[in-house]
């Protein structure tokens, strides 16, 4: 036993506690007559000299550290009075209390439980991330540590004299290590030891407390429409599992009130997210809802919802709450298994386009589809069968107008692959669809029609492989498919396949159409060429595909690719580094290899910048009800240009109409206890619904006194 151990040992049996720098031997002899509470309850001391003074008075000095429940105390001299139960401590003092608080203090008295006494010159750190500094502190019961006349902060504080760039400074602090709060008296926030705000009563969460309910960071948002307004958003802890913020928003052109309701269950979660306005750009009252949630029910199904409506069509755009055009509210169920799928949904719709009439519309929509596959042992290969259903329903009465459908599909389809010589791979497929369908109020249509469609298709494939020394392959693939597709589509309407086009996901189907009113008819073939280049850095891919029929397909729009017996000429092509660039484009040639279609997308990104580009051309087309060609360039990415700026931009350029449509301007300023958020954006599209608009917003965050990672490259340096 070494001199220290053995001075330890002195100081544990005068105190009555169990030694734990011991050895194993020792510590085992002196625990085995304390009951498990007494080790519980008891503290440990260890030091390099000890002095014992009469019956009741203990020296420890150099060195010295106590441990009790959890706690680790570290001071250069201890002296413990038996009697009194009284521990007079010489700093410095370092006191870890658990994981996320330590204090650190000049010289204290305590009890040998530290809940109890008063610290001087002491300085709390929490969670490493908020630290409070004051002249005195007490410790109340094990639970509270008052401070008095605080300076709190989670900035980092040099020895440069300078202050840090925001405190509080308060007469007097309390922190409640149970319930997790700061609870400030006579507050005052200063920035860079300038006062701006004064609060008689202040409560804040400490950083290990995930949810609390308070005020959190205000912002300032200037709008050309609502002129400045500021919204303060108030949180509200119901429980451990749902909570609710209000955020009212008010400016010389509004009152809003915002609210988000979250709410998490054992077998799923809600989230309804709205807002209530008085504004003076409308007469009446306006609002939005929108809420999603998700369940887990028995027997693997789960069930999706979701609502979203508004009062008007502006409303949306006018406060910057969504871009959409289109309003969807669902309900569905659906389940899937490794060989079945089935799903269910009643859909509502809201058109928010000044060109179109929501009576007009399919406004109720229903669907039901059933999938399952088996792996029948007499024939091979694998054979799907499907079963769906649907209806649309219109509110218009007009003849066309206000049509609506009912239908229902049955289909069985069995599809077999072989490999054949030279690598070859075949794959044949067999089917049959059943397709019935009801219309009203439509003249130039029957009332019902059913139609039997049978299918039958080839497929073939060579992938041809070869690898480098350098380890770098190559695959240059060989596609070709010849199919066949019985029955007509005439009288039948066409609802839910009006947006189809060519793609190379969709080269080697029998039908593209993405509806299930709509199937390809009559004899066809294509033909592809797949080349897909990897290595180590770097993946890329080629390909080249068109389609062949024997008659023209009229029921697809012009630059979808897909009318007429021939098809546009696919190419596509997909490039990704390691260096974090990644391309992808898409462009559908016609016979004269002019462009329907074309669309391009590039990003990079590494840890301090990311810039994402995107360009798409679509030619005229009624039939996609685009009377204007369109050609588009978006642009978006930020630049960490210094160890705590960013720059962000944001902006669309309508090419055709040689005009900006949406620009936006940010700067972040982020270190290790402030965000300061400052973006400046321009909508300059306009209808009869919503003008051009500008707005600025402006956002500062002080950070420290919420949960969540921290990232300590934006910690500032001292430069002492």
């Amino acid at each position: 036993m070494t001199k220290r151990q053995l001075k330890s040992l002195v100081a544990a049996s005068m105190i009555g506690l169990p030694l734990a720098a011991m050895p194993a031997g020792v510590a085992l002899a002196q625990s085995a007559a304390l009951t498990p509470a007494e080790t519980t309850q008891n503290a440990v001391l260890v030091a390099d000299s000890l002095q014992v003074e009469g019956r009741n008075l203990l020296i420890a000095s150099g060195n010295v550290e106590v441990f009790h429940d959890g706690q680790r105390l570290r001071a250069s001299k201890v002296t413990y009075d038996r009697k009194e139960d009284k521990l007079t401590i010489e700093g410095p003092i370092t006191l870890d209390d658990g994981k996320d608080v330590q204090i650190l203090a000049g010289s204290a008295q305590l009890d040998s439980k530290f809940e109890n006494g008063m610290m001087l010159g002491a300085r709390m750190i929490i969670d490493q991330r908020v630290q409070l500094a004051a002249n005195q502190l007490s410790r109340v019961g094990g639970r509270y540590s008052q401070l008095y006349k605080v300076a709190a902060t989670s900035c980092r504080v040099c020895e440069t004299g300078r202050p840090p760039l925001w405190q509080i400074r308060a007469q007097k602090t309390t922190h409640d290590t149970e319930e997790r709060q700061l609870y400030f008296d006579n507050a005052q926030l200063r920035v860079l030891d300038v006062p701006i705000l004064w609060l008689p009563r202040l409560r804040l969460p400490d950083p290990t407390l995930d949810r609390a309910s308070g005020f959190l960071i205000p912002s300032l948002k200037q709008s050309s429409q609502l002129g400045l307004g500021i919204r303060i958003p108030y949180f509200i802890r119901m429980g451990d599992h749902r909570d609710l913020t209000l955020t009212p928003y008010v400016s010389p052109q509004t009152r809003t009130l915002e609210l988000r309701y979250r709410q998490a269950f054992r077998n799923g979660r809600i989230t309804v997210e709205g807002a209530v306005s008085d504004d003076s750009l409308e007469a009446a009252s306006r609002g939005y809802l929108f809420g999603e949630g998700q369940f887990d029910l028995a027997r693997d199904f789960k069930l999706d919802l979701q609502v979203q409506a508004v009062t008007d069509n502006a409303y949306l755009l006018d406060y910057d709450y969504s871009t959409r055009d289109r309003l969807a509210s669902e309900v569905a169920i659906s389940r899937v298994r490794r060989d079945e799928y089935m799903r269910g949904a009643l859909t509502t719709y809201q058109t928010l386009r000044e060109d179109e009439d929501n009576s007009q519309l399919p406004t109720i929509v229903t669907n039901g589809y059933w999938e399952k596959r088996y792996q029948p042992l007499r024939f091979g290969g694998e054979l799907t069968t499907s079963a769906a259903v649907g209806t649309l329903f219109r509110y218009s009465d007009e003849d066309i107008l206000g049509r609506d459908v009912r239908r229902a599909n049955i289909a069985a389809n069995w599809r077999r692959d072989w490999t054949l010589a030279y690598g070859l791979r075949m794959e044949y497929a067999l089917g049959v669809a059943i397709d019935g369908f009801s219309v009203a109020q439509d003249s130039s249509s029957s009332d019902t029609m059913t139609q039997v469609t049978p299918s039958t298709q080839v497929t073939l494939r060579w992938p041809l492989m070869k690898q480098n020394a350098n380890g770098v392959r190559h695959l240059l693939e060989p596609m070709a498919m010849v199919g066949w597709v019985g029955g007509s589509n005439d009288g039948i309407p066409n609802e839910e396949s009006t947006r189809s086009e060519l793609d190379d996901g969709n080269l080697l189907s029998l039908s593209r159409f993405t509806g299930e009113d709509r199937r390809e008819r009559g004899a066809q073939a294509a033909l592809g060429l797949r080349w897909t280049r990897q290595s180590d850095r770097l993946w890329s891919s080629l390909t080249l595909g068109q389609i062949y029929r024997d008659e023209a397909q009229s029921e697809f729009s012009q630059t979808s690719g897909l009318s007429g017996r021939y098809s546009d000429l696919l190419v596509a092509g997909h490039l990704k580094l390691d260096s974090g660039f990644a391309f992808s484009a898409r462009t559908l040639l016609d016979n004269g290899l002019e462009v329907d279609k074309a669309e391009a997308r590039a990003d990079w990104s590494n840890a301090y910048s990311a810039v994402s580009a995107s360009y798409v051309w679509l030619g005229k087309d009624t039939a996609e009800d685009r009377t204007q060609t369109i050609s588009e360039w978006a642009i978006d990415g930020r630049y960490r240009f210094a160890r705590h700026w960013t720059g962000s931009t944001e902006w669309r350029y309508d090419v055709a109409g040689d005009s900006l449509a949406e620009a936006k301007l940010g700067l972040n300023y982020r270190n290790e206890c402030v965000i300061a958020q400052l973006s400046l954006s321009r909508r300059f599209t306009t209808s009869t619904n919503v003008d051009a608009s500008t707005s600025v917003d402006f956002t500062v965050n002080l950070t420290g006194f919420t949960t969540g990672k921290t990232d300590n490259s934006y910690t500032r340096s001292c430069r002492n």
